[in-house]
């Protein structure tokens, strides 16, 4: 877990959970971003990604650690006692559904970008029949995610420095894939249990990776006081990489600032 303070008077505390297969390091624009606006950001990588060592690359045994790390980020945010936000990217935005669902937390608002709340990127039907007998047998066999990055984005500058990045993983485990699809169905079937707090999705318009049909589904089966669907027209899966990013950037932040408004906190321009 890493703290990137603002050098302003702070306004509030960004916690920032990435999506599958990537790490911190691919949100650096993002980071500051948030710092000059004047939030502290709080974020890590997540266990078997990135720099953590926990578990094997691409495996988890459980998408239970998942939410177990990400509650460590949101109580460390909450130590500035200031306002908390959680940003959850892809697979990041279905660990935040998941960890709401079955734990209360006092954030001023929820940002949800291109959840991952269905795939359209599945492996053949025979891996994924052979992929349950494996899940028992040998649960961290490993193959191809079959997501290349020029499906996330179409900013031809992330897609250069990924291509050379050497945290970023190709390969997943069977366990992983298994617990990813059971973390999907649970958020369509507690729909119910997300608790009442401001949520913004930002879904991408010409998504590759994530079904935006089942994020729309799930966003109306929702009954919260305030919540917005905001869908990003020929933006790909990576709204926060497109080369239209500053301006999906400021619809954020203004969601942030209006809720800290209501919230009673004066927000200098």
């Amino acid at each position: 877990m890493w703290k990137w303070e603002t050098e302003q008077q702070p306004k509030g505390v960004i916690v920032i959970i990435h999506g599958a297969m990537e790490h911190h390091g691919r949100y650096g624009w993002l980071i500051e971003m948030w710092r000059e606006a004047g939030f502290h950001v709080v974020m890590g990588d997540l266990p078997g990604q990135g720099m953590t060592s926990r578990a094997k690359r691409g495996h988890i045994s459980s998408f239970n650690e998942y939410l177990t790390e990400v509650r460590d980020w949101v109580e460390a945010a909450f130590q500035f006692d200031l306002p908390v936000f959680l940003l959850g990217h892809s697979m990041g935005g279905l660990i935040a559904i998941r960890l709401l669902q079955e734990q209360s937390f006092e954030l001023a608002g929820v940002i949800l970008s291109s959840p991952c709340l269905g795939l359209l990127q599945t492996p053949p039907k025979l891996m994924d029949m052979v992929s349950h007998g494996l899940n028992s047998l040998a649960p961290s066999f490993k193959f191809s995610s079959g997501i290349t990055v020029e499906m996330a984005t179409r900013n031809q500058e992330v897609i250069e420095a990924d291509k050379e990045d050497v945290l970023y993983i190709n390969k997943v485990s069977v366990r992983w894939y298994r617990e990813l699809n059971q973390a999907i169905k649970l958020a369509a079937l507690k729909a119910a249990s997300f608790p009442d707090v401001p949520l913004l999705v930002m879904q991408a318009g010409e998504d590759l990776i994530v079904d935006k049909k089942t994020v729309r589904k799930w966003f109306h089966q929702l009954d919260l006081s305030e919540m917005l669907y905001k869908e990003w027209a020929g933006l790909y899966h990576e709204v926060f990489n497109e080369p239209e990013r500053e301006d999906v950037f400021e619809y954020a932040k203004t969601f942030v600032e209006n809720r800290l408004r209501l919230l009673g906190y004066v927000i200098d321009k």
